[in-house]
């Protein structure tokens, strides 16, 4: 999203990565919730009139990215292709990949952290912790480039938990930088580093998944470029 710059349902439609009759992908921008909280305010969902294309009813939500989180997020376009991909994030079957930076990471280059989450505080049901009576938990990652004390993560969660992927980084001490929750922060207030980049929806059985990627967020892209790092 253009810094101090509205986003209007016009931006949101210029940003659809796929569309079909039956789904759409579109590039969440960052800083942006996908639908009104307690306090209601601007979010993604009370734009969604202009994805219609010609269809009688508003796409709906098939899953959820953060407020600060960008990149590929998925909809449904009617109410059979909802319960479909309803049932294909349920069962594990859309895959999907992460870009993070991190402060710091573990001298191997890939590993999989296996730690179940469950709620920190029955009061803010969104901020998790690393808990052994939690749910099962797993992601993966591999390293792509290394910097001043930063790392260029790929992530892929196997499982789909509330923040999980920024709760895993930091249990296993490479936190995602500009995450005010899990994190450190970052230098003057750095916004947070993480993004949808690719989703992979296996829609039709049979047929090939749908497959869409999401260029990284501007503040992501200026990090890359100040560390020298190719995207």
């Amino acid at each position: 999203m253009r810094e101090n710059v509205p986003f209007d349902a016009d931006d949101l439609a210029a940003r659809v990565l796929h569309r079909d009759g039956l789904i759409l992908i579109v590039d969440k921008p960052a800083g942006l919730p996908v639908h009104a909280g307690p306090k209601g305010g601007v979010n993604l969902e009370q734009m969604f009139g202009a994805l219609r294309f010609g269809l009688p009813r508003d796409p709906a939500l098939a899953h959820r990215l953060d407020k600060d989180t960008s990149g590929c997020l998925v909809l449904g376009r009617h109410r059979k292709a909802l319960a479909r991909l309803g049932k294909l994030f349920s069962n594990g079957r859309v895959g999907k990949t992460y870009w993070a930076v991190t402060r710091g990471a573990p001298e191997a280059d890939a590993g999989r952290i296996d730690a179940p989450l469950a709620k920190r505080d029955p009061e803010r049901g969104w901020w998790m912790a690393v808990d052994p009576k939690g749910l099962p938990s797993a992601t993966e990652w591999r390293v792509l480039a290394r910097a001043a004390g930063l790392a260029f993560v790929e992530f892929t969660p196997l499982t789909g938990r509330t923040h999980q992927i920024r709760a895993h980084a930091a249990h296993v001490g490479m936190p995602l930088l500009g995450d005010p929750i899990y994190g450190a922060g970052g230098p003057a207030g750095a916004r947070l580093h993480l993004h949808a980049r690719s989703v992979s929806v296996p829609m039709r059985e049979g047929h090939p998944p749908v497959v869409a990627e999401a260029p990284p967020p501007p503040h992501m892209a200026a990090t890359f470029a100040a560390m020298g790092w190719s995207a």
